[in-house]
């Protein structure tokens, strides 16, 4: 059973924004402070990655655990109007996995930095994180990077 009503969840859930999240904020400082410059949210890429590298050809997505089903102790289906979370959440990940294919069938290394390795008691530690990003992004490879929880 939910703590308030239908109206205020809704009101409550509206609010929280895709662009610009904490997690975002504190990939795009760890890049940052390494020296790499960046655009935001590109437009014309698909699924606007949070964070383009068009020097090195990588677009980096910040997702949210509850929001795109990452299985960590961050992801649970709300116990309330479990239909509709289930459908919500299984069509933003068919969604990510439709984008993250264009754009890598487009030449594009995609990284995915989940919210679980940001925050919470699995975190990792910000400079290893950065570390590890840094040596993914000039690197090179092909293919699919996300961070990992312990």
């Amino acid at each position: 059973m939910d703590i308030v009503d239908q109206e205020t969840r809704s009101r409550m859930m509206s609010r929280i924004g895709g662009k610009n999240t904490r997690p975002e904020l504190v990939v795009r400082k760890l890049l940052h402070n390494a020296g790499l410059r960046f655009r935001l949210h590109v437009k014309k890429l698909p699924g606007k990655p949070d964070i383009v590298l068009a020097r090195y050809k990588v677009a980096i997505f910040v997702n949210g655990c509850f929001w795109h089903a990452h299985h960590c102790s961050l992801f649970r289906i709300p116990s309330t109007n479990r239909d509709f979370w289930h459908n919500k959440i299984e069509n933003n990940v068919q969604r990510d996995r439709t984008r993250i294919r264009q754009l890598m069938d487009g030449g594009w290394r995609v990284g995915i930095v989940w919210e679980c390795s940001l925050r919470g008691r699995n975190r990792e530690n910000f400079q290893a994180l950065q570390q590890v990003l840094l040596d993914w992004i000039k690197a090179g490879k092909e293919g699919l990077y996300q961070t990992t929880v312990k």
